[in-house]
């Protein structure tokens, strides 16, 4: 047999064997090496030891073989706690799995009534017979164990029976081998692949017909040559079950919420990266993350950007919502991670960050991240560092939409409005009046005293944390207007979602939190990424979140903005429709520009406000953003004061050329996540807060 190169004299030395774990997202026993155990119960048997946490990984591996396609069922499965052993073998287990071929054990191929020589035949766990099964039985005996070492919890010991998928003769039972499975569905796998039916069930979810779903399976299977799996045999039948399984599905899984979402954890361990129950001294938390939200993190994390968009449903969800989100080659922002907890989201952030950064890198060790944007400054900043080994940026679309409805709701002059706004982009930098934030705020309350709508508001929601907020600016790189957009757009799109009146009434159920989330809105995003590799069911998206206002700027020409270098208060954007309009930007290029389009008159982020602002950018004219404008004042001041003696000036040179050097060094270490942030009592006006956000897909 293929790989043994050495052999284990007994079972008490598999702890010296090398932990195997292939660098690839799924992997068979054909790339493994394997050791033959001599003696003892698992005697003659082939093991090798893989992480636990690739088990799932190994399964789908030896399920796709080329030469008898399988499909590997849990056959029997035991558990025990921590602790339960006082003096555990080497080879004990916390978790014991059987995985057993579909094909087998039973024999039905020589009688379909079942009543012939394979009839008698019970499978190890004792359950009997397996009603609608019968068919596909063909006596097949390849079947392996998994153990979770009761030792090495992280550890998983697979012991492989039988790696051959032949019958008690011998001989091969199906796939292409056996010559009386050829032509018939044996020589494909028993049943259709799970990313088939996450792909059907994706499709229901958000509206299909049946009748579509099978037009549409029968031209993709066209469209490849004809059938070549069992995935290309999709039947009328298979689509009708999960279409039952999907009605007949519920969110209440307990009267009790509580036990309710205990039953789904239990249900779901796959999707489940971190789970805490609610205590009198420790927080719920539910962390999710499904198989293909895991691939979506892989494909448009790696080297890109995560954005947290944080506290959603803080007044009408029983405990609020946290997702984490990627923005693909179209600059939508994808979830790929949920986090419902019942305390501040950032506080909490070191028990699960680490967890989810483990099931990234464990699919694929060389995945690195290039940002991590947090939109509350309350985030435990130091531990997103260490466990991604990043860049992490403030982001600052949160606090900005906040403001800017308020101001448009409470303040009816729009003149009186910019000013407001842009006052307010002053406070949260704290560049008018110094370091001391409550100076500018004081002065900001004088000037707009008559304002008293907005006023109050200001004071009850966001003067008790707004020290926090220019703390976090000072010491935190501030991410690029761009981003914002597709993370409000993800916003709205929850929001529309979520906030359905038809729902009211489940709102207080965390259970029907997560239903919702793991069912129809994921399947939405599904669908948008299905389409957009695909080009089908393009008439069936969403229109009103296809694209957003960081797609539609891009698609704006440089030539459409006028910029007055005479009057750097406002810029001009010319309409993509009406080409005899043009907008108004006032305080251009800064984050907290204001437009007069009727997007960004209903306090959301617009394509003129992100174009003019990367145009800024680019050009080095106007408004710089806010976190530059801290350091090129610091810059101009000593521009306006050279010194005098020329002897200083002459050293001056020198610290100004070395001071240079030391920046582009600072650069090298902020890109390789090594650079720590300033102490927030280090003044403003020497914050290093220059924008790094990076270029996205």
């Amino acid at each position: 047999m293929k790989g043994h190169e050495a052999k284990m004299p007994r079972m008490e030395d598999i702890l010296s064997l090398p932990v195997q774990d292939p660098p690839c997202a799924e992997f068979s026993a054909a790339q493994m090496k394997w050791v033959k155990v001599e003696g003892g119960r698992q005697g003659g048997d082939d093991i090798a030891l893989i992480p636990f946490a690739r088990v799932d990984d190994f399964v789908k591996g030896e399920s796709s073989n080329a030469e008898c396609p399988a499909s590997f069922r849990i056959e029997s499965r035991r558990k025990r706690p921590e602790g339960s052993i006082s003096k555990p073998r080497v080879d004990g287990y916390l978790e014991y799995t059987l995985y057993w071929c579909s094909y087998g054990p039973e024999d039905y191929r020589d009688s379909e009534s079942g009543m012939g020589d394979g009839s008698n035949i019970k499978p190890a766990s004792g359950k009997g017979s397996r009603p609608g099964r019968r068919h596909m039985m063909r006596g097949c005996l390849c079947h392996f164990t998994v153990k979770r070492l009761y030792t090495r919890p992280l550890l998983a010991l697979i012991i492989y029976n039988q790696r051959k998928h032949v019958d008690k003769t011998g001989a091969p039972c199906h796939g292409i081998l056996d010559q009386d499975a050829v032509g018939t569905r044996a020589m494909y796998a028993p049943r259709i692949s799970e990313e088939l039916r996450q792909k059907v069930m994706s499709m229901l979810y958000v509206g299909i017909s049946l009748d579509t779903v099978i037009q549409h399976h029968m031209e993709v299977v066209q469209g490849h040559g004809g059938p070549h799996n069992r995935d290309d045999f999709l039947t009328r039948n298979d689509v009708r079950n999960m279409e039952r399984l999907i009605r007949n599905s519920s969110h209440e899984l307990h009267a009790s919420d509580e036990c309710s979402v205990r039953v789904w954890v239990q249900r779901h361990q796959k999707h489940v990266f971190y789970f805490q129950e609610n205590s009198g001294s420790e927080p719920f938390i539910l962390g999710i993350q499904t198989e293909w939200q895991l691939q979506q993190m892989l494909l448009y994390g790696h080297n890109g950007s995560i954005a947290s968009h944080s506290t959603f449903g803080l007044k009408k969800l029983k405990y609020p919502l946290c997702t984490l989100l990627v923005f693909d080659s179209t600059h939508n922002a994808i979830p790929v991670a949920w986090v419902i907890t019942s305390s501040f989201v950032g506080q909490d952030v070191h028990k699960w960050i680490g967890l989810l950064a483990e099931r990234v890198h464990t699919k694929d060790p060389r995945w690195r991240l290039n940002a991590f944007l947090v939109d509350d400054p309350s985030f435990e900043v130091s531990m997103i560092r260490e466990v991604f080994q990043c860049r992490v940026l403030l982001c600052v679309w949160h606090i900005r939409r906040a403001w800017m409805r308020s101001i448009l709701k409470k303040c009816c002059n729009f003149d009186v409005q910019r000013e407001m706004f842009k006052h307010l982009g002053w406070i949260l930098y704290c560049t008018r009046n110094g370091p001391n934030a409550m100076d500018a705020i004081e002065e900001f309350m004088q000037v707009f005293v008559d304002q008293c709508a907005f006023m109050n508001y200001f004071k009850i929601r966001w003067l008790p944390t707004i020290e926090l907020w220019v703390n976090g600016v000072r010491s935190l790189a501030v991410a690029s207007p761009e981003p914002h957009a597709a993370i409000e757009s993800y916003h709205l799109r929850l929001k529309s979602k979520l906030y359905n009146e038809q729902h009211a009434n489940s709102w207080a159920r965390v259970d029907w939190l997560i239903h919702f989330l793991t069912t129809e809105f994921h399947s939405s995003f599904w669908l948008d990424q299905y389409s957009v590799e695909t080009g089908y069911f393009e008439n069936l998206r969403d229109k009103s979140f296809i694209t957003n206002a960081w797609f539609h700027a891009v698609h704006i020409a440089d030539v459409d903005v006028i910029l007055d270098e005479q009057n750097l208060e406002l810029a001009k954007v010319i309409s993509q429709t009406d080409r005899s309009l043009a907008y108004t930007v006032w305080n251009p290029g800064s984050e907290f520009s204001l437009c007069d389009c009727h997007w960004s008159r209903v306090g959301n982020l617009c394509k003129h406000v992100i174009k003019v602002a990367v145009l800024c950018k680019n050009r080095q004219v106007a408004r710089p953003l806010l976190a530059a404008q801290v350091y090129r004042q610091t810059l101009v001041s000593l521009l306006q004061n050279p010194p005098d003696d020329p002897l200083v000036l002459e050293h001056a040179i020198l610290h100004a050329t070395r001071l240079q050097q030391d920046i582009k060094g600072l650069e090298d270490l902020s890109n390789n996540g090594l650079l720590q942030p300033l102490p927030p009592e280090i003044n403003s006006q020497l914050a290093d807060n220059v924008l790094l956000f990076p270029r996205l897909h």
